[in-house]
Formats: C-alpha cells, sequence, structure tokens
C-alpha cells in the first residue's frame, strides 16, 4: 500500500492513542500472574498482538471486553510451536527472557526486520546464567533457540544497544529460585523504558532495585494480578504535535504530565525550537512560532529521532541531533532512512555516526519516500510532506499500524489531506 499526502492546514484536537510500551509490559506481567487482570484500553497493534499471541503460546487465555483486555495468567509452560514476534523486537526480547525460565526448547522467530536485528547481548546474558541461547544462522540474529533452565546469579550486558534486553533480564529474574546481579557494562541509554519496566512489575507485586553497576533481582517473587488503564503514548502523540508546529495547531489529550515515558522529552524539544506549547492537565497544545535550530540530544528518547528532524528542517539555522546511533537497531537504521528522504524532498541534512546536521529552514518538496516498512519514517515523511510542495507518495503506507492504529484517522481529523490506497 501507499500513503499520500497533500499539503495541509491542521487544526483541532485528538485523543493518545494507548501507550506500546505500557501494553507490552501489561500483556506479559498480567500472564505470568496467576489470577485475571483487566487491562483497559489497550493498543492492540501489529506489535502487541505479537506480544499477546506469544504470551497465549505460554498458556496465558485473554478475552476482550467492553474495551478491555481480561488476562488470565498463569506458570508458564513450554510452547507447543514457534513464537513468532512478527516486526516487534519488544516481543521477541522479552519472550527470550521468559523461555530462557523453562526446561526446553523454545523457538522464537519474526519477519525480515527482526531476522536483522542485534540479539547477541541478550544471547550472551542468557549463556551466562546457565541458559543454552543461540542463533540459528549463528550470527546473532534470530531465528533463536533457547532452553533453560535459569539458574544463574549474575550476567553481564551492553546498556548502549537496546534498553529490550534489560527489561527482559528484570522481568524474567523474579521468577527463578536464585537472586539475579545485571551488570551494565556501557552507557545505559534510553532508561525510561527500563524505569516504565520496574515500576509495572512493582504494580504486579515484584520489586526490583538499582544498584551502582546496573541492577539486583530478589528471586522465588511471584507476580500478582493487578488491573490498569493503559496511559496515552507520547510517543505516539509526538507526530500530530509536530504537525500542529509546523501546519497550524493540534492538540493531544489523554497525556499524563507525570508519566515516565521517556518521550514526554518531545514538548521541551518543541520549545528549544521555539514552538508555542499549552500544557492542560492532561492535554498538550501544540503551534508554530518563528523556529530556530537547535542542538537536541536523543540518547534518553531515540524513537523521536525522525520526527525531530523534519522539525529542525523547518528552523532557522543549523540544528544538530547527537547522541541517537543506537537507532540504527530499530526496523530501518532510522538514521540513514531519515536523512535519506528528507534530503529527497529538499532539506539540508547531513548524517553524522549518532545523528544529523540539519539547516534550515528548507523548502521542501513533494517526492517519493520509501518507508523500509518502519511506522516511524512513514509517520514522519507524513508530516513533513504538510509542508511541502506537490504531492508526497510514502511506501508501505499502512505500516503506521504497528504502533499506531489510529494515524491515518486522527490526521484526517485535524484536516490532513491524505489518503492509503492499495
Amino acid at each position: 500500500m501507499i500513503l499520500k499526502i497533500r499539503p495541509s492546514e491542521i487544526g483541532g484536537k485528538v485523543h493518545a492513542s494507548p501507550s506500546k510500551s505500557y501494553t507490552h509490559r501489561a500483556i506479559v506481567l498480567a500472564s505470568l500472574a496467576q489470577g485475571t487482570s483487566k487491562l483497559g484500553r489497550p493498543l492492540l497493534s501489529g506489535d502487541t498482538l505479537a506480544t499477546l499471541e506469544a504470551m497465549r503460546a505460554f498458556g496465558a487465555t485473554t478475552s476482550e471486553k467492553d474495551a478491555s483486555l481480561i488476562v488470565e495468567g498463569c506458570e508458564p509452560r513450554c510452547p507447543s510451536d514457534v513464537i513468532d514476534a512478527a516486526n516487534s523486537g519488544t516481543t521477541i526480547r522479552i519472550v527470550a527472557g521468559i523461555a530462557s525460565l523453562l526446561p526446553c526448547y523454545t523457538v522464537l522467530t519474526g519477519d525480515e526486520s527482526i531476522r536483522r536485528r542485534p540479539m547477541q547481548p541478550l544471547i550472551d546474558a542468557l549463556s551466562q546464567l546457565g541458559v543454552e541461547c543461540r542463533s540459528t544462522r549463528g550470527n546473532g540474529l534470530a531465528p533463536l533457540i533457547v532452553r533453560g533452565p535459569n539458574v544463574g546469579g549474575l550476567t553481564k550486558i551492553q546498556g548502549d544497544v537496546s534498553s529490550q534486553f534489560i527489561s527482559s533480564l528484570l522481568i524474567s529474574s523474579p521468577l527463578k529460585k536464585v537472586d539475579t546481579e545485571v551488570v551494565i557494562t556501557t552507557e545505559l541509554k534510553s532508561k525510561p523504558y527500563i524505569d516504565i519496566t520496574m515500576d509495572m512489575m512493582s504494580l504486579y507485586g515484584v520489586r526490583s532495585e538499582g544498584t551502582d553497576k546496573g541492577f539486583f533481582i530478589r528471586g522465588n517473587q511471584a507476580y500478582k494480578p493487578h488491573d490498569l488503564v493503559i496511559p496515552g503514548d507520547y510517543s505516539s502523540a509526538a507526530f500530530p504535535l509536530a504537525a500542529g508546529v509546523l501546519a497550524g495547531s493540534a492538540e493531544v489529550d489523554n497525556l499524563d504530565p507525570g508519566d515516565m515515558q521517556g518521550d514526554r522529552l518531545f514538548m521541551d524539544i518543541l520549545e528549544r525550537f521555539g514552538a508555542k506549547i499549552g500544557r492542560h492537565a492532561l492535554s498538550v497544545r501544540a503551534s508554530g512560532g518563528k523556529l530556530e535550530a537547535a542542538d537536541i540530544d536523543l540518547g534518553q528518547a531515540p524513537d523521536l529521532f525522525p520526527i525531530v528532524a523534519v522539525v529542525a528542517s523547518q528552523a532557522k539555522g543549523e540544528s544538530v541531533i547527537r547522541n541517537a546511533e543506537h537507532v540504527r537497531h530499530k526496523e530501518s537504521d532510522r538514521i540513514s532512512a531519515t536523512v535519506t528522504f528528507l534530503k529527497t524532498m529538499g532539506a539540508d541534512i547531513e548524517e553524522r555516526r549518532d545523528g544529523c546536521v540539519v539547516k534550515g529552514p528548507s523548502r521542501l518538496k513533494g517526492s517519493f519516500v520509501a518507508a523500509h516498512g518502519d511506522h516511524r519514517i512513514l509517520m514522519a515523511a507524513a508530516v513533513a510532506a504538510l509542508v511541502a510542495d506537490g504531492e508526497t507518495v510514502v511506501s508501505d503506507g499502512d505500516c503506521f499500524k504497528i504502533s499506531y492504529p489510529s494515524f491515518v484517522d486522527d490526521m484526517r481529523s485535524l484536516g490532513t489531506d491524505l489518503e492509503l490506497m492499495g
């Protein structure tokens, strides 16, 4: 499919899409708790449905009722078939930790994108804990074969490739008979995602602790059922808010100002560029101003890279976006993909190892954009198209459904002239 977008002036309000990060974790933790949990307003997207299917393979049962997901958890059992994580890195990494608890072989795979994403740090960390964990191709990539039981007490892992590796170790470790120490050997990136993991573990009755070396998790704990309403997603909200800054105004509600999500940083980033940001209880309103260049560190909020680059292309002066090298290991190499599509649209942008330099404002032109199956590239390109001359056509036009299923409907409700075509 393709997504066609034409220049548009926008305005209005949308309801924040439910958080993908919270939904993943809630499904997993509720499935590991022996009893019934009710998850209100979950995000049922491509990625989270992969997690839902994986936890069903481990024995959880689920049903939908009144816009809620009812999860009946259980002690995980050996799956009867291969677990397919589809396009979800969070799924395959967290599920590998759960599989490590079982005295049987679990095979984990995913789509072409997942089979290119790094897994070696987690393979090594689990191996240090006595788990048989290996790549079927011997290259540190999925498909993976995992066989427990996980009986080790100490493991070391890099912190600058993916926080999902650490979340996997944190979630699985309380169910072991022994205590576990996780030592982080490099700078810890994307820490807010780990904070969310630890906070949600506590909601489900399990404790974990930060140490001066990493993390400590006591064994012989048990998850307990817990009802939770999934909060709004700041990562998804970044796209309509950026659209409001560049092409009129936009308001997004159901955004908790006290939420731990790292992408809450986007409001501050927009203000640093000179945008007008209004915060009203649980809503945020964004509109344009005289945008000026800024120096932006995305070490703790890497998923914002594509949309921050789009905003920078319309700011006067030279902007630097840095400390985001770990986004090269997402659904696409997001640094390269972002720089390529913005150059194609006429932006003055230069790729760097850990980000890019953008000189603006640039007059963008409608172009063909290759999304590489990456939802955040597609949505960022759609926002850039609002201020481009002529029509922009983006490939893989429905990949937004991976994380933000209502993206097209929300953008239309704000006044965007776009169409999704088969």
